[in-house]
């Protein structure tokens, strides 16, 4: 069989393909924008950007994903936090009921026990 990374031409021989071109995210996201507002079709986004058009797929399926992701995270009315700054929120409130706890346990202790003498 033919080697997939070469392909022929009218009998002239192997013709080795071009190297895949890498976006930068910032190219990603004004090549969905382009496709998503129309200004563009996917065939002509895909040669405007110097890329395959299954890249263009791949590319406004990634970021229809990842826009439904984020909108599902989001809790209406409320400032969005990220996973770290809600995790850290949380052990905050675990410290503070620890804290009431230990602090109940130690008043407790000490009315069950007395107050020791310095003899």
């Amino acid at each position: 069989m033919s080697n997939p990374k070469m392909s022929s031409t009218s009998g002239a021989g192997p013709v080795a393909r071009k190297p895949k071109r890498h976006l930068p995210p910032s190219e990603k996201y004004e090549l969905w924008v382009s496709v998503l507002t129309g200004q563009a079709t996917q065939s002509e986004a895909a040669s405007r950007y110097k890329v395959d058009r299954s890249t263009v797929v791949t590319v406004c399926r990634t970021a229809k994903q990842g826009a439904l992701d984020a909108l599902a995270a989001s809790v209406p009315g409320r400032r969005g936090q990220s996973a770290e700054q809600q995790r850290v929120a949380e052990l905050e409130a675990e410290v503070e009921r620890l804290r009431a706890t230990i602090t109940e346990q130690a008043v407790a202790l000490h009315l069950h026990e007395g107050k020791a003498r310095w003899d």
